[in-house]
């Protein structure tokens, strides 16, 4: 295998501006998606009942969004070696393949968060009126969460068709078979 490019987005664009775009982004998504749901619910009360809910969602969303770029993997039968990284109260899981992924199932882990947890977190939004504030907090912390995602993604799509990918310590290689 030959590699073809090697990517660290911690290095291309520092992890503090990485996490000052994530934060903006969630704010930007909160406000915009808060406007139309709260005329779509126009004026129903909001139970603070779901205040504790909330909360434990919130703590355990960094982990459920590791989860999430696992479970595609995991669904295709890939070999994964899981490295949990202790942070503050709640492990951040951390990924490695045995083997090389393919471009295809790497995009599909990339995005699975914003499949699983944003598009039900919407939808739920729409369907409970009472804690809809809440569901779109959560939501919007995950958008913030998978921008770098979609950077990932971003450098996978212009990757040739037949390229593997390998997780590294150092953010990810683009491997092509030699000839």
């Amino acid at each position: 295998m030959n590699c073809w490019k090697s990517i660290n987005l911690d290095k291309q664009y520092g992890i503090r501006w990485l996490q000052f775009i994530s934060f903006l982004i969630g704010l930007m998504a909160f406000i915009i998606m808060y406007v139309p749901f709260s005329m779509f619910h126009e004026g129903k009360p909001v139970h603070d009942s779901g205040i504790m809910l909330f909360v434990l969602a919130i703590i355990l969303l960094p982990t459920l969004h590791s989860l999430m770029h696992i479970l595609p993997l995991f669904v295709l039968n890939k070999r994964i070696k899981l490295i949990c990284i202790r942070k503050r109260v709640l492990p951040i899981l951390t990924f490695y393949t045995d083997s090389h992924v393919s471009k295809y199932a790497s995009i599909l882990s990339a995005i699975a968060p914003t499949i699983t947890i944003t598009l039900p977190g919407i939808i739920m939004a729409l369907l409970f009126p009472s804690l809809y504030v809440y569901l779109l907090i959560a939501t919007s912390i995950n958008i913030g969460m998978t921008v770098i995602d979609f950077l990932y993604i971003r450098h996978l799509i212009r990757a040739p068709r037949n390229a593997y990918i390998e997780n590294g310590d150092d953010g990810f290689d683009i491997l092509l078979k030699a000839n």
